[in-house]
């Protein structure tokens, strides 16, 4: 079996809100992006309000994350 390493980042106030800036995890087979968040988060769902990057182009929960894929997490954007 191979693994690659993926690395999943976290943006601005999400950063602070898991406490780390990112997660390296090592994988063998694809996983959808809200598996994937799963995985990391001690099974918790995928917020609605969060946005996804794969490879910097914006993603869907549904969508497959590859092993070795770059994930990026990150709030919505408010402005005002």
């Amino acid at each position: 079996m191979t693994f690659s390493t993926t690395v999943i980042k976290y943006f601005a106030s999400l950063r602070e809100k898991v406490g780390r800036a990112e997660d390296v995890l090592d994988m063998s087979e694809p996983a959808t992006v809200a598996e994937l968040w799963q995985r990391l988060h001690d099974d918790a769902l995928l917020p609605d309000t969060l946005r996804v990057a794969i490879n910097h182009e914006f993603a869907m929960p549904d969508d497959m994350v590859q092993p070795g894929d770059e994930i990026a997490f990150f709030p919505p954007v408010t402005g005002g």
